[in-house]
């Protein structure tokens, strides 16, 4: 009896384990409607604490999605010209009707983004840096959400298990790399990380040699 229960419960958990890793298909049917060739990036929402969040990922968010295959409008002329209508918060900018993003920029989508986490966080005897993105790609000529995803980046992701060391080694590396991460910002690193990974989520663009495969595989 006890052999059959213990089954039983194993049963049960594979079958768990099966429902929580099978992932939904994402539904591309807005995004590809929508057809976008052009993408204007908005200032990030930054959620975090830290106020280098913003500059960190916005400087280096053009990249991969250029590589994605789209044409982004240079973020420093876009920064420029709210700049000079008077408007330089995230907030307020996010706020902007996408008629009127799509007015001044003439751009098909326009990326929403939000900074949820950026920095470090000290323990005893670890540290961790840690960059978390979320975007929105709005039409901006309907203003209709045609993808959304999130990424997230972590120091600790090439940093080897410390398990067998020594409490004071432990002690001593978690102070160098404290140290280490005040003076360097090591999430400006990892926030290229992010962004790459929140691109990667999105179809390949008409730029990019991928754009007919990504079409086709999605239908």
């Amino acid at each position: 009896m006890k052999y059959t229960t213990e089954i039983f419960i194993l049963s049960i958990s594979l079958f768990l384990v099966s429902c929580a890793t099978q992932s939904t298909p994402r539904d591309h049917t807005a995004f590809k409607e929508s057809n976008p060739k052009s993408i204007l990036v908005l200032p990030p929402i930054n959620s975090s604490v830290d106020v280098k969040a913003s500059y960190s990922v916005l400087t280096q968010i053009t990249h991969p999605f250029s590589e994605a295959g789209y044409y982004v409008l240079p973020v420093a002329v876009v920064e420029n010209t709210f700049r000079q209508n008077g408007m330089s918060v995230a907030e307020d900018i996010q706020a902007l009707s996408y008629t009127k993003l799509h007015e001044i920029f003439g751009a098909d989508t326009a990326l929403y983004l939000n900074i949820i986490k950026y920095g470090s966080s000290y323990m005893i005897v670890s540290s961790e840096t840690v960059v978390s993105v979320e975007g929105r790609l709005i039409d901006l000529k309907t203003g209709k959400e045609i993808w959304k995803g999130s990424a997230s980046a972590s120091s600790n992701e090439s940093r080897s298990n410390s398990s067998g060391n020594s409490l004071i080694g432990m002690l001593i590396g978690a102070a160098l790399t404290q140290i280490s991460d005040t003076i360097t910002d090591k999430g400006y690193g990892l926030a290229a990380t992010a962004n790459g990974r929140l691109a990667s989520g999105i179809l390949s663009g008409p730029r990019s040699p991928k754009y007919y495969l990504s079409t086709e595989q999605n239908k």
